[in-house]
């Protein structure tokens, strides 16, 4: 594990070396591609190259209250395991980062399937014992208390249910928050002013129209995008889904990749890029792939 120090730390300085050991032929392939879609697992660290990253942007599995099966994201796994799975997606995401990148993580607020956790204070904690610097939490009012299936104790002080119809998006960075190299911006002053306070109100999605357990709507991804990165920069996603912040990504005009190791819905981001945004991504001979990124997309 990396120390949490206010400078580069020795060890910080030796993954990154260790990091840049891991270039393979699928590098070669992401410096001639714009955007890129690769069928792999955000646990290895091979799959894109180190320090390539601008700003990521994920809603990661999480065994709330949506059943994922076949890995540690499962609803039936145990809270400790899926910390650990966090742990290890985390750390990757800061290898594969630039000294000016950001992470932007959108997790519930609390776990309260089989036993309530503090699910998005344990994230955070874990995203700085990775060396990741925090900025600031934003809250995401969903508007959405059908959530609400019990009381606890009705009308009474003896076990009461206390639910929070919220998510939060928990903001943290790499090395400096401030990017001393300047791009374009393309968010506006009625857009910046609106965003900046840390208070977001907007629906949610609707996961049988998507064709996903979990989506999250796109205007989630769309406000992290334009205001935490500029014009052409490289926007990633380690948990892929249905391909939402790719899809912002290529709206407003930046790099995207994204990495998904169910199959089916490389296949539903893939459409959806096509239908949304008129980007046909093409697969890329395997001869160029690593063996572990198998297939992969890009344009």
């Amino acid at each position: 594990m990396i120390s949490n120090t206010a400078t580069d730390s020795a060890e910080a300085a030796a993954l990154r070396e260790q990091a840049r050991m891991y270039l393979t032929p699928q590098d070669v392939v992401a410096a001639n591609s714009r955007h890129r879609l690769i069928s792999g697992d955000a646990l290895i660290r091979e799959t894109i190259a180190p320090e390539s990253v601008d700003l990521t942007i994920t809603s990661p599995p999480y065994n709330v209250s949506k059943a994922y099966t076949g890995d540690a994201s499962d609803d039936a796994v145990d809270y400790a395991e899926y910390l650990d799975f966090t742990r290890r997606w985390l750390e990757n995401c800061y290898c594969w980062t630039k000294p000016t990148g950001r992470l932007c993580v959108n997790v519930s607020l609390d776990k309260n399937k089989n036993g309530k956790q503090p699910l998005s204070s344990d994230v955070t904690q874990l995203a700085m014992d990775a060396d990741w610097k925090y900025h600031t939490t934003i809250v995401w009012n969903e508007g959405n208390i059908s959530r609400r299936t019990a009381w606890g104790s009705w009308m009474s002080a003896s076990a009461p249910h206390v639910i929070a119809p919220v998510e939060t998006i928990i903001v943290l960075y790499k090395d400096e928050w401030k990017r001393q190299r300047q791009g374009k911006n393309d968010i506006t002053r009625d857009e910046f002013m609106e965003w900046v306070l840390g208070i977001w109100s907007f629906n949610g999605e609707n996961g049988k129209r998507i064709g996903h357990e979990a989506p999250f709507p796109r205007e989630l991804p769309k406000r992290c995008i334009k205001l935490f990165s500029f014009v052409g920069d490289t926007v990633f996603d380690p948990f892929v889904g249905s391909g939402t912040t790719m899809i912002e990504a290529v709206a407003n005009d930046r790099k995207a990749i994204g990495v998904e190791k169910e199959y089916k819905y490389c296949e539903l981001t893939l459409k959806r890029l096509r239908d949304e945004c008129g980007l046909k991504l093409k697969p890329s001979s395997p001869e160029k792939q690593a063996t572990s990124i198998n297939p992969c997309w890009t344009a």
